[in-house]
């Protein structure tokens, strides 16, 4: 009787003592992790005001949950660069692959991935859609031994095969399509079937939507959202390349795309035809954050909704993406985290998307590896108005960068020529600041962050830079 009334109480606290410290963790379940990628997906949505006629209800629902920032920026402003080194934790400048026509595998090994790390430590990793630079998606696509499932994409009826024209710039289809017509639809229900499952360990679930990656053809139910006589064209001026060097003219090319909408009177209709795009995306998001809410782990689940990039529609003459301006570069990042986000905040601090593999591990209390360079934005999360002196790096080939602050963008090319815009005073980066003697300690003071050693493209990629893909 003696010893049991000496042990009862000692096991008390036992558990009490754990329960207090750091070693409680190990008690209880890791984070789930829903990662939402959306192609081609610029700063238009409703959250940062850069496009008030842009409706994306359920993306600035998203917002209202947790964090949102208004200057997160691409690690590169192509597809495949983007993602390689957002899911790798690896810069364009480290792993070399700097453009579309560089295959990711050539240049990040297999583990290195942020979903290869978290099912090494005891995640269920499971995916479908464009993740990586693949809209097939699929274990073929990636590497496979990092996935525990990943079914290629499910495709629809594919209606919007329609004729090409522009590229895929489309005004609505003669062809009235369906939700199901499109590969998103079929991603989003495989992701909202994986959200209904229960697992005895933690799961990474990724969920890759395509739209709205060119062609922009949509069930003409979204272009009725934004009736073409309504239409107001991005802000533009017709002699904004006049104070940019050569570099800079050569990745506008005005003389292509843009010249294409000039002459044909059509730059409305291919406005109209990508805010509709962002509309069937948006109204896809809203199908998972329906699921996501009613899940059995809502409570448990972190969200990251990411953008691989920005696009530009006739700012400063360019069109698509591959540029380091301001409209290539930015896109939408939300993140919500159960007992760490505040419903709708908004951070306007600068970061990029290599800070999400870091903070990821952060969050889930895994070890960050050594390879994944990005800087942890926990703090911001905890608290958006925090301290910051971090800075967004974006690399577009081979020595071309821009860095961004919260009040300027910096731009070097290859050649040494540049660009540096104030964002205060010139949101759409009108004048370029980077010869006027007054800004020379601002561009000393970013220039420290441009990389020091640049990871030179292998000749056979060489012969590739030529040639960009959307």
């Amino acid at each position: 009787m003696q010893l049991n009334s000496i042990r009862l109480p000692t096991v008390l606290v036992f558990f009490i003592v754990l329960s207090c410290t750091g070693f409680g963790n190990l008690l209880a379940k890791q984070p789930n992790i829903l990662f939402i990628a959306v192609d081609d997906l610029n700063h238009w949505v409703g959250y940062t005001g850069r496009n008030t006629q842009c409706k994306t209800p359920n993306i600035d629902r998203l917002a209202a949950m947790g964090v949102s920032f208004t200057n997160a920026h691409c690690a590169a402003p192509a597809c495949g660069p983007s993602r390689a080194a957002l899911w790798s934790g690896i810069r364009p400048h480290s792993s070399g692959c700097y453009l579309n026509a560089d295959p990711w595998k050539n240049h990040i090994a297999e583990g290195l991935n942020l979903n290869a790390h978290l099912k090494k430590h005891g995640y269920y990793t499971s995916a479908m859609g464009k993740t990586y630079h693949s809209s097939a998606g699929g274990l073929k696509t990636v590497y496979a031994s990092e996935w525990d499932q990943y079914p290629p994409t499910r495709r629809g009826k594919s209606a919007g095969r329609a004729p090409r024209k522009y590229e895929g710039y489309y005004e609505p289809l003669e062809i009235d399509l369906q939700d199901e017509d499109l590969p998103d639809w079929h991603t989003v229900d495989f992701c909202i079937e994986q959200l209904k499952e229960k697992r005895n360990k933690p799961f990474f679930l990724a969920c890759g939507l395509i739209k709205p990656h060119l062609p922009w053809a949509v069930p003409r139910k979204y272009y009725e959202h934004y009736p073409l006589d309504s239409i107001r064209l991005p802000p533009h001026k017709k002699d904004d390349l006049d104070d940019i060097p050569a570099a800079g003219i050569k990745v506008a090319g005005p003389d292509k795309d843009h010249a294409k909408f000039l002459q044909s009177g059509r730059w409305k209709n291919a406005v109209q035809s990508y805010l509709a795009t962002i509309s069937y995306t948006d109204m896809n998001i809203g199908r998972l954050l329906d699921a996501y809410e009613t899940s059995p782990e809502r409570d448990n689940t972190i969200v990251v909704l990411w953008g691989d990039h920005g696009w530009h529609l006739g700012e400063k003459q360019h069109w698509r993406k591959f540029a380091l301006w301001e409209e290539a570069t930015r896109s939408p990042l939300i993140w919500v985290a159960p007992g760490i986000t505040t419903g709708g905040e908004r951070c306007d601090h600068p970061v990029d998307f290599l800070s999400i593999y870091p903070t990821l591990c952060e969050l889930v209390h895994v070890p960050t590896p050594n390879h994944a360079k990005g800087a942890s934005i926990t703090t911001l999360l905890e608290d958006p108005r925090s301290d910051w002196n971090g800075v967004a790096l974006t690399t577009h080939g081979y020595r071309n960068h821009a860095l961004r602050d919260r009040q300027f963008r910096y731009i070097r090319y290859s050649d040494g020529s540049e660009e540096l815009y104030d964002h205060v005073k010139d949101p759409y980066e009108y004048t370029n600041l980077a010869h006027d003697p007054v800004m020379a300690a601002t561009k000393q003071r970013l220039a420290a962050f441009l990389p020091r050693e640049d990871t030179s493209p292998t000749k056979r990629t060489r012969k590739k830079h030529t040639k960009n893909s959307s």
